[in-house]
């Protein structure tokens, strides 16, 4: 269970920062709750994936797959640049996790 409480903890820190991309400086009403609300998601459910992960792990799974993911939508949404550089940063963060699970945690 606390894999699938991690994947949704993922999810909202994906929502939380393209929502926060949107605040234009916590400014704009809605886009501000949007992000608040996702925010404490994410925060909610990391914390109860934590309950059987260790911190150390479960806090660099969220925030590497949560990069990866803002990334990647961040390029399709709102047209930022993709190069080598950044894919080979990516297949390193995934190796990276790849690592961390293969610890046993």
């Amino acid at each position: 269970m606390h894999w699938l409480y991690l994947g949704i903890a993922v999810f909202f820190e994906i929502a939380f920062a393209l929502g926060a991309n949107a605040t234009d400086g916590f400014t704009k009403l809605w886009p501000s709750v949007f992000t608040l609300i996702m925010a404490a998601g994410g925060i909610f459910f990391l914390s109860r994936a934590l309950l059987t992960l260790d911190v150390g792990v479960g806090y660099a799974i969220w925030t590497g797959l949560g990069s990866v993911g803002i990334v990647l939508l961040g390029a399709l949404i709102f047209k930022e640049k993709l190069n080598w550089r950044k894919l080979i940063g990516f297949g390193l963060v995934i190796c990276g996790i790849i690592g961390l699970q293969l610890t046993g945690a």
